[in-house]
């Protein structure tokens, strides 16, 4: 099912998301508990703006147009269905989540077309369902739900989707979905997931020729790192022996940064499930883990730099930080320093600190490294910070959708001339 583009229908006509649990028609969903318990994350797409305003996850998925994608796919779940069934549908239905918001990413016609967050609330009403769907006439496991709701977490990310043609040059990509979703900032967007949609099948032109870029994005929860989500979109990737390989993520305000440093450790910041995680970088089972504590970006930084994109400024970004010869990681104060990291000293922060996006470079970087794919360039782009609508009662606004523009068109630009 590919999306069909269609006009926006104001919510005054009172359509809303049907069969959908958490919302206003759970009632026609019988086949799921409202009770059964569900994720921080998911849980937000309760959260309004106004005290009688719509739910904004929910509100953003209808101008998405994917309202009518999760209500099929909630529909399909209350029908007579079995495990190997279920299995299908999630995998089946996620990717077509994930090939519609590409779709929607590219076509002119859509309502704001470089938003990401539609995609965001749609994959979240998914996994909801998932976990609230009570399948009539047998009884789940909670290792058999959780399946369910990883399979269709990985396909609408684009990490089950990866289509590289044979006898073309390839660069991989991933971005980051919003996160610091806390009362008005539940409107936040990521543009490196923006990028991430509209890169994704997308032939660039390069230096050497054109390129060909799959891309994915990922989720800022530590457990799905543990997991192993980002080797599972890498590692297949890695076996077409891509030009390059490209993380990008969300950074410091008015500047794009390419990252020197990628750091083995974990600065205990709270994800979308406010939960943090503090230590070493853990390996990921099934994947080549050298144990290097800091990975240096191969990407080709200076031409990146000197190429002269636009609107914003692009830096390489040397600094990095260790916990000092002699004392224990994770205690005291770190050495932060531009020059070269001490060898034998533990990693405390990469160029791109020490959250999901330093990992995300790390993890990728060292599964490029542990396959041996010396001829594949690997690094991290951090893009500007977007910032959110002026009204805080509103969800858009033009000044929004500039930025969020002209940041993802130069993701864009940046990848093209590597």
């Amino acid at each position: 099912m590919i999306k069909r583009l269609r006009a926006v229908i104001p919510l005054a006509l009172g359509l809303s998301l049907l069969a959908l649990p958490g919302t206003a028609h759970a009632q026609r969903a019988p086949c799921f508990a409202p009770t059964a318990p569900t994720t921080v994350e998911e849980q937000r797409l309760d959260d309004r703006l106004t005290p009688t305003g719509p739910e904004v996850g929910p509100e953003l998925v209808r101008l998405g147009g994917f309202d009518d994608d999760v209500s099929r796919f909630t529909d399909r779940l209350c029908g007579p269905t079995s495990r190997s069934e279920a299995l299908r549908l999630t995998l089946s239905s996620g990717t077509e989540l994930w090939r519609a918001a590409v779709e929607r990413a590219r076509s002119a016609q859509a309502w704001d077309a470089y938003d990401d967050r539609p995609l965001y609330w749609a994959r979240l009403l998914g996994t909801k369902a998932l976990r609230q769907w009570q399948p009539r006439g047998w009884q789940l496991t909670a290792a058999e739900r959780a399946a369910l709701v990883d399979s269709f977490d990985r396909a609408s990310r684009g990490v089950s989707d990866l289509r590289f043609a044979p006898g073309v040059r390839r660069i991989a990509v991933t971005g980051f979905d919003p996160f610091q979703l806390t009362g008005t900032s539940v409107r936040r967007s990521n543009p490196a997931g923006a990028a991430a949609l509209r890169l994704d099948g997308k032939v660039i032109d390069t230096p050497s020729g054109p390129v060909v870029v799959e891309a994915a994005v990922l989720p800022v929860l530590w457990g799905s790192f543990d997991q192993g989500i980002v080797e599972r979109f890498y590692g297949p990737a890695l076996g077409f022996r891509p030009d390059a390989l490209v993380t990008v993520s969300q950074g410091r305000p008015g500047r794009f940064d390419v990252e020197r440093w990628a750091a083995r450790w974990r600065g205990g910041f709270a994800d979308n499930n406010d939960v943090g995680a503090l230590g070493v970088v853990p390996d990921a089972a099934g994947w080549p883990q050298p144990a290097h504590e800091f990975i240096e970006t191969t990407l080709p930084h200076q031409r990146m730099v000197d190429a002269g994109t636009t609107p914003f400024p692009v830096l390489y970004n040397r600094s990095f930080c260790e916990w000092p010869l002699g004392t224990t990681p994770g205690t005291g104060t770190p050495s932060c320093r531009t020059d070269e990291p001490t060898p034998g000293a533990a990693a405390a922060q990469g160029s791109g600190g020490d959250y999901l996006s330093n990992e995300s470079m790390y993890r990728a970087n060292r599964l490029r490294l542990g396959l041996g794919a010396t001829t594949t360039a690997g690094g991290h782009l951090h893009t500007p910070v977007l910032g959110q609508p002026a009204d805080p009662t509103a969800l858009t606004d033009p000044a929004f959708e500039r930025e969020r523009r002209a940041i993802a068109d130069q993701v864009a630009a940046l990848v093209s001339v590597i």
